[in-house]
């Protein structure tokens, strides 16, 4: 846990100490969500998080994004992106992992929060356009590209301390890019923020003093960047491209 000191000498903790499953979560059976072993790890475990950067690390399916996505709809944001003011839906598809989640705050903390996620960021910016009052400047984010949409977003709302959650933002962004975006993750974190990120890029969770988590078959477990799989695979493969390519173009 982390304390933090404003003027005046009041003390402040981090957005978020732990998550702890409720007392009437499920016991982890064969029903999706809780049969995804990291899933059911946090409904038998919670999950305390670092007072800066934490990524989760893993395949499709491993439960990074479910976990995320829980996580910051337990916090009060809103489950398609956007800030705890944010009311907008188009789908609902989530899951009720939020439902069996309790937040332990920090004392004193900041409770601003955003939920920055690839796939819903079109609605998103289609709901800024709809309610002006929520927009802030006027960021023209349609007429952008996607990965320049991303940035614009970037500096327009990643701006004070809280509670951040990204589900792959990666997605959108070039190499140059992604470096612009651990920059502002830094920014953050000196700013006394928290963020907790699901992410399939090696160069994202290279964040020096990041806690990762690798999410897979075995649940979640700490991991230090060079010994990740994900870094493994991306470091054989760019090394000899035509070994991976044999096998799969035959």
């Amino acid at each position: 846990m982390s304390t933090f000191w404003e003027p005046g000498g009041r003390r402040r903790q981090q957005p978020v100490v732990a998550v702890h499953p409720t007392d009437d979560a499920p016991q982890p059976d064969g029903q999706w969500p809780t049969s995804i072993p990291a899933v059911a790890q946090v409904l038998r475990e919670g999950i305390e998080l670092d007072p800066g950067v934490t990524f989760l690390v893993g395949e499709n399916g491993s439960g990074k994004s479910t976990i995320v996505e829980g996580i910051a709809i337990a916090y009060g944001l809103s489950p398609e992106g956007g800030s705890r003011q944010a009311q907008h839906s188009t789908r609902p598809t989530e899951s009720p992992l939020s439902d069996w989640l309790r937040i332990q705050r920090g004392v004193g903390a900041d409770r601003w929060g955003f939920f920055l996620r690839a796939e819903t960021m079109h609605s998103f910016y289609t709901y800024l356009e709809a309610n002006p009052s929520m927009s802030g400047p006027d960021v023209p984010f349609h007429e952008m590209s996607h990965g320049e949409s991303f940035l614009a977003l970037l500096d327009d709302r990643f701006t004070r301390p809280g509670f951040y959650c990204l589900d792959e933002p990666e997605a959108a962004l070039s190499f140059g890019s992604t470096l612009s975006l651990i920059s502002v993750l830094q920014r953050i974190v000196d700013d006394d923020g928290q963020v907790l990120c699901a992410t399939h890029s090696p160069v994202l969770a290279a964040l020096p003093g990041a806690r990762i988590l690798e999410v897979g078959e075995w649940g979640l477990r700490d991991a230090e960047w060079g010994d990740l799989e994900l870094v493994r695979h991306w470091r054989s493969y760019l090394d000899e491209p035509g070994r991976y390519l044999r096998h799969l173009l035959g």
